[in-house]
Parts: C-alpha cells; sequence; structure tokens
C-alpha cells in the first residue's frame, strides 16, 4: 500500500528516538510525540548526542513526518502577564526542539480567555505567536493551530478563530491540525456526507485547505456540541466510521495521527481499520 501518512502518538519513554521503536513496530509512516514532559513548564535542551539518536532512528526507519505537540501549558491568551511570557519561552523553546529534531510541525492549542474574552484572547495570541516566530526566524518548523471542542473559554473551536489569529499572524509558518473528535465536540457535524462536505465546505471557505497539515483522527464519546473533549476508538463513539473513511480517501497527502485510548492493544485496531477503508 502506498504511503498513507498515518500515525500515532508515540512514547519518548526512555529517551525521544525510542518512538521509533514503537513506530516501527505498528507500520506507520509518520507520528507524534512530546518533544519534554507535557505537564511541566521545565524546557530541556536537545543534547548533540540525543539529536545523533534521533537522526540515525530517523533516517534507518519508515517514518515520513515527524509532529510535535507543545505542552498543554501553554496559554498565549492569558490576561496574566507572567503566564504568556513563560507561554511564549516555552513555545520558542519547542520550536527549538523541533528544529535540533527534524520535526516539522509544532501542534498548539490556541488558549483560553477566560481572562480576557475571545476579541482579546485572540490579540494576544497573535502578539505571542508573531513574537515566537521572531525569535526563531531562522527555522522552518510550522505552529499549527490546533481546533478546540469549546470547553470553558478556549479559543478555536470555530474556524473564525483560526482565521482571525492567522490573519493577525500573516506568516506562512502558521498552519492548522484540524481534530476531528474536537470539530464534532464543537458542533460540526462531521458524520454524513452532507454534514461532511459542509463542514470541509466551511474549513476551506474560512481558513483554507491549503493552510491545513496535519489531522488528529479520534472518535468522539461526547455527542454533538457538548464541547467534551473525550477522545474514543474509531468507530465506537458519536461520530462513527463513515467519516474517518472519507478522511482517509481525502487527505491521503496529509499526516493523519491516532489519539485515542492506549489500552488493549487499540493502536493496532485503530490502524487496521483505517488502513481497510483506503480506496485502491
Amino acid at each position: 500500500m502506498a504511503d498513507l501518512l498515518l500515525g500515532v502518538h508515540c512514547s519518548i519513554s526512555g529517551g525521544l528516538h525510542n518512538a521509533f521503536d514503537e513506530a516501527n513496530q505498528l507500520g506507520v509512516d509518520t507520528f507524534q510525540i512530546f518533544t519534554k514532559n507535557q505537564r511541566q513548564w521545565r524546557d530541556k535542551k536537545i543534547s548533540a548526542y540525543e539529536k545523533k539518536e534521533f537522526s540515525d532512528a530517523f533516517d534507518s526507519s519508515a517514518i515520513k513526518t515527524v509532529v510535535s505537540h507543545t505542552t498543554y501549558l501553554i496559554n498565549l491568551a492569558s490576561g496574566k502577564d507572567d503566564l504568556r511570557s513563560k507561554s511564549e519561552a516555552s513555545l520558542i523553546s519547542e520550536v527549538e526542539r523541533c528544529t535540533d529534531l527534524g520535526v516539522a510541525y509544532a501542534v498548539l492549542h490556541p488558549g483560553a480567555a477566560k481572562d480576557l474574552g475571545y476579541d482579546k484572547g485572540m490579540e494576544q495570541i497573535a502578539m505571542g505567536l508573531r513574537n515566537v516566530l521572531k525569535a526563531t526566524r531562522d527555522s522552518n518548523v510550522m505552529i499549527l493551530l490546533e481546533n478546540t471542542a469549546g470547553q470553558g473559554s478556549s479559543i478555536g473551536y470555530d474556524f473564525n478563530h483560526l482565521r482571525t489569529i492567522m490573519d493577525q499572524v500573516d506568516s506562512d509558518r502558521i498552519g492548522v491540525c484540524f481534530d476531528t473528535c474536537h470539530a464534532f465536540a464543537a458542533g460540526y457535524d462531521i458524520r454524513s456526507k452532507e454534514g461532511y462536505d459542509d463542514t470541509f465546505g466551511q474549513f476551506d471557505e474560512i481558513v483554507g485547505l491549503e493552510h491545513l497539515k496535519v489531522l488528529h483522527l479520534n472518535d468522539s464519546k461526547g455527542d454533538l456540541g457538548s464541547k467534551l473533549d473525550r477522545h474514543d476508538n474509531i468507530g465506537f463513539g458519536n461520530i462513527g466510521a463513515e467519516a474517518f473513511g472519507r478522511i482517509m480517501n481525502d487527505f491521503k497527502h496529509l499526516p493523519k495521527v491516532l489519539e485515542t485510548p492506549k489500552k488493549d492493544d487499540w493502536d493496532s485496531k485503530n490502524l487496521e481499520m483505517l488502513r481497510s477503508m483506503v480506496n485502491n
């Protein structure tokens, strides 16, 4: 079968290069990682030895694209100066690590506007991204804004949020990661062909499909419009299998990453199901 650019989120336990072992065992050609502990602010520099280990593993694998997911602590939309400053610094370090490792994309949750409101929050995100891009001007790593489920005061559940931020940043190093569970939870009904076509038609009109660089393939434990960010295995949630078959065939050219529950070898089961959906 031709390159599917299909993979999973892999563990970096024991070293960043170990993610390739998990990916190779699953027979995937793309994967996503955290380049550091995603629950801590403490940043780390990539040593020359780690860089070589990762590079050697990359070169000897069938992997075409590696994606990073930034720490969940980053909130560029915060009304607190110290948190915004820490968020910018953390994102700069993330881009630097990705650059060292040859990771193409860094996926970012845009932020939560609890203190400022959506409009001001989007302005702060854009300002923070401009600062990060300026500080990493020599890097080719793209920062991908991930659509959100709409929980709390999170920004990004509406495609217009993504467009607004992108317009204010105005850089070809900003793109989008589309998460199926988040879109469904935010009210975009991709279950039927009509709803799927309408959703991606809106995305194209508002954001532009040319800015879509990565997809997160997750079914949803929550109902349509529930704003519940809880991922389920493919075909076992409220989205159902049909939409994923369309994505597998419509977006063969883009990296697609599973972030589904890990227990009981479900990565293999989900991958097998998605592979079976591809038209020859």
